[in-house]
């Protein structure tokens, strides 16, 4: 079994956004969420099973709203899942793991970098910056991870 894992006590610490968000499939409001504006290096893990999601060298300001990465740290951290919730065709993202709802993925990312946009709510995730990756048994990803 994966070390990163949905669990009672993890579902009890998250906040009600947080459990709205990543449980019960909701949209923070645009504009509103923590890591929006965030550039720090490091990486955004899953705020529930804190499995390894997003680095912060794939993130970019859509300027849709919502924190956009380019692609997640690798193909298997993530699951994408047909929604037609809200009248529309889209792709939902869940972590692969911890099977939280993080967001969507939409084909109207940067080209140069695959053409991919990463559509995630602040709410379903964690910040680790880069200084505390290793300590919190993150190491595996600094390669990743630009310096600060």
């Amino acid at each position: 079994m994966s070390q990163y894992r949905k669990t009672p006590e993890a579902l009890a610490r998250l906040t009600p956004e947080q459990y709205r968000v990543t449980q019960q499939n909701a949209t923070e409001r645009p504009g509103t969420g923590e890591y929006l504006h965030h550039a720090a290096p490091g990486i955004y893990v899953d705020v529930v099973s804190g499995e390894p999601l997003f680095a912060s060298a794939d993130k970019f300001d859509a300027h849709c709203g919502w924190p956009s990465f380019t692609r997640p740290l690798q193909p298997a951290s993530v699951r994408e899942l047909g929604d037609d919730s809200h009248g529309m065709l889209r792709t939902e993202v869940r972590s692969a793991q911890g099977d939280s709802h993080l967001g969507h993925v939409f084909p109207d990312g940067p080209t140069a970098s695959g053409g991919l946009r990463y559509c995630i709510n602040s709410a379903s995730l964690r910040f680790v910056p880069r200084a505390e990756m290793e300590a919190q048994g993150y190491g595996a990803w600094l390669d990743q991870v630009e310096d600060a």
